[in-house]
């Protein structure tokens, strides 16, 4: 499943209006999935001293920058 481990992010279902269906107040249009921005990188923990191969969105990889790898890893169940 498309889903990141850290944030939770998950694909989602929306619609795409254009300006002359908003005007006529009709819907023709079907949905149009919106995927979370998935990455697969390898990330060195240095508590752990090993690399783990982490698939996350990147705004989890903000995260582990802001509040550390292991601390972010750890809260997620990732590691132990």
């Amino acid at each position: 499943m498309r889903k990141c481990p850290i944030t939770g992010k998950c694909p989602t279902v929306g619609r795409s209006y254009s300006n002359k269906t908003r005007a006529t107040k009709f819907n023709p249009t079907t949905g149009v999935v919106r995927r979370p921005n998935l990455q697969t990188k390898k990330i060195f923990v240095e508590e752990l001293d090993k690399k783990i191969k982490v698939k996350a969105s990147t705004k989890a990889f903000r995260e582990m920058k802001k509040n550390g790898v292991q601390k972010t890893l750890k809260t997620s169940g990732l590691i132990k």
